[in-house]
């Protein structure tokens, strides 16, 4: 049963997917200012799962790390990256593929949420209050050199995913 944190996190996942719907309904013209919503709304969620919700559990958990959460990391670098170089048809495309590997891992039953609610099920108020409080985090310009990209696609190398064949349809890796 699905608790307090894991519907904060799972209401921002939808909520940051919106943003990114809207902001590239049309791939070959990115609306900028929805793209920057969801650049700041996707750090910031990912800034409150890896300096609030993760270390509270593994707190909880006796300092030791949860399983899933070196994958969970390493799919953070490689959105924060994603961030970083600017938006295009493929990055798009990347994007969509990754959050839904990723948020699948967090919301699914046995996944993340459920683990780091069950561990923390002592300090929701306090997580809660501490989470709507998490300020955004400032976004540069993006960085349209090739090296950025190349970073990006390492990073998502890294955390298990081909920049190519995301793009080529086949998924299986991811």
């Amino acid at each position: 049963m699905n608790g307090p944190l894991y519907d904060f996190f799972e209401k921002d996942h939808r909520r940051i997917e919106e943003l990114l719907k809207k902001a590239t309904a049309d791939r070959h013209h990115i609306d900028e200012q929805g793209y920057h919503a969801f650049r700041t709304g996707l750090l910031r969620h990912i800034k409150m799962e890896e300096k609030i919700l993760f270390p509270a559990a593994q707190k909880a958990n006796g300092n030791v790390p949860l399983p899933l959460q070196a994958k969970l990391r390493l799919d953070h670098g490689a959105l924060t990256a994603l961030m970083v170089v600017p938006p295009s048809p493929d990055i798009i495309t990347v994007l969509w593929h990754v959050l839904e590997k990723h948020d699948e891992l967090e919301e699914q039953p046995g996944g993340m949420y459920d683990v780091c609610e069950n561990l923390t099920r002592n300090e929701t108020a306090r997580l809660l209050d501490q989470l709507r409080r998490t300020p955004e985090v400032p976004v540069q310009p993006y960085n349209p050199a090739a090296y950025a990209l190349d970073s990006a696609r390492r990073a998502l190398q890294r955390a298990g995913f081909d920049f190519e064949t995301i793009l080529h349809g086949k998924t299986e890796n991811g």
